[in-house]
């Protein structure tokens, strides 16, 4: 039963079927019956998990069970308070309101790779990291979370997924590592 970290790059598909114009999982990943707990969007970088075990990958990734999951967000403009505060207290966005979540305003990591490519960068406009932990993971909530308080997301990566986290285990983007069985009880509490 691997539990699989896996770093993925900007404008991967996650998917293991042909993408007719994009990389997919099938290009970085041989292991055979393997499939993501959870998804990221083409546009976003970072974590991944991917198991072979049902009952896991429903662990990790229904929302019922809350697995929280921490993304670093490069926003343009820069956060008040009052702004930081409707992030953490739920979001309308049209068609739900988010969950309260956790966020505040971090400095540029130091440790994080460049992305391929760059993100566009605008004199006039300044830019700003915030680093929000979410129990949910609906499409592009935290991309919609942030537009709607005015504050674009140019670049996401997600660094963690409960207790396991790029910062504990260093990945470049494309580059997995299978975990050991201690990080995997972390995960199935």
């Amino acid at each position: 039963m691997p539990l699989i970290l896996f770093n993925k790059p900007f404008q991967v598909m996650c998917q293991f079927s042909a993408h007719p114009s994009r990389p997919t999982l099938a290009d970085y990943i041989k292991i055979p019956d393997i499939y993501p707990a959870g998804r990221l969007d083409a546009d976003s970088e970072g974590l991944l998990l991917l198991t072979d075990d049902g009952q896991l990958q429903h662990n990790i990734s229904h929302p019922a069970l809350k697995q929280p999951k921490t993304y670093l967000a490069q926003v343009e403009g820069i956060p008040d308070k009052p702004t930081l505060a409707r992030l953490r207290g739920g979001v309308d966005l049209g068609d739900f309101v988010t969950l309260p979540c956790q966020a505040h305003m971090v400095e540029t990591p130091d440790w994080l790779w460049p992305r391929d490519p760059p993100i566009r960068e605008r004199l006039d406009k300044p830019t700003s990291w915030l680093a929000l932990t979410l129990t949910e993971g609906k499409n592009r909530q935290v991309r919609r979370m942030t537009a709607a308080v005015g504050l674009p997301t140019l670049r996401l990566v997600r660094v963690a997924i409960g207790q396991v986290s790029l910062h504990s285990h260093p990945l470049w983007p494309g580059d997995m590592l299978e975990i050991d069985p201690d990080e995997l009880s972390k995960l199935q509490k």
